[in-house]
């Protein structure tokens, strides 16, 4: 069962200026519904949240009334109702880099046979928003569209930390040496060896640390906008091998970052590219 500090940031944070502390609390409620946590008691959410049980029971009431959570009559636990949906397929179709990215991902997905995966950034998180496997059989992390991976120990979370700039990265970097307590030293030092590939290709990888049994490379592309966008691909670590990664999967990442960029009047975030 997740705890407390794996939630996402906005059902930790706390109530500050200039915000309504129902809502506010409401939202914690909601954020608590993830991958594998698709049916949750009021006992859980209250636990997850922080919020007392009769307090968390009555926000989870009224957003099942208003169509935000479904509650089962029967075991009286909560799920995510159909308001969600229809947030997330307007959250979604913001991104007009999904309908450009989808053919070129999918190409790379079937000429590699790995995963390839585009993803935004959401607080110490990266959310997947386009999904591509290949059409064969072979192992592949199962992550989709709405799935989350860590900052600190993805291939797609150093690479964006390494695309934001020293500046910006700055806090999360602290944020996450704190979160993360004894086990930040190696991560550290991965994410230092991430810092160095990136400055010469543009390209952050994750030789299992994030799944063990996967290895995957990934690279950034800046939006029109400036929002980054990054892109990933990667399977399982003995077809994936690191000399594999290097020699053939970072030149077609390359490529795929360019035609995005292109297709999307952006820019790929590849020293010699970056203007």
């Amino acid at each position: 069962m997740e705890t407390l500090a794996t939630v996402p940031p906005l059902a930790r944070a706390g109530v500050v200026a200039d915000t309504v502390s129902a809502l506010d609390r409401g939202l914690q409620v909601l954020a608590c519904f993830r991958e594998g946590q698709l049916s949750l008691s009021s006992t859980e959410l209250a636990r997850l949240t922080g919020i007392p049980r009769p307090t968390v029971t009555r926000l989870a009431a009224t957003l099942a009334h208003n169509g935000w959570l479904r509650q089962d009559a029967e075991t009286e636990r909560f799920t995510l109702g159909a308001g969600a949906l229809v947030l997330a397929r307007a959250f979604l179709s913001g991104y007009d880099a999904r309908a450009s990215a989808r053919e070129p991902m999918q190409a790379l997905a079937d000429v590699t046979g790995g995963s390839v995966y585009l993803a935004v950034c959401d607080g110490m998180e990266m959310v997947l928003i386009e999904a591509c496997r290949p059409r064969s059989r072979m192992f592949t992390a199962r992550l989709s569209v709405g799935s989350r991976v860590p900052l600190a120990n993805s291939a797609l979370g150093r690479t964006y930390l390494c695309a934001l700039g020293p500046e910006a990265r700055a806090p999360l970097v602290e944020s996450l040496r704190l979160m993360r307590g004894n086990e930040w030293p190696a991560l550290e030092e991965s994410f230092t060896q991430s810092q160095k590939d990136w400055s010469s290709t543009g390209v952050c990888l994750s030789m299992g640390q994030f799944h063990s049994e996967i290895n995957s490379a990934a690279i950034a592309v800046r939006g029109p906008d400036g929002e980054l966008l990054v892109l990933n691909c990667g399977g399982p670590a003995h077809v994936f091998d690191e000399a594999r990664l290097r020699q053939q999967i970072t030149p077609e990442l390359q490529k795929l970052a360019r035609t995005l960029a292109k297709a999307t009047g952006g820019e790929a975030m590849i020293p010699g590219d970056i203007e």
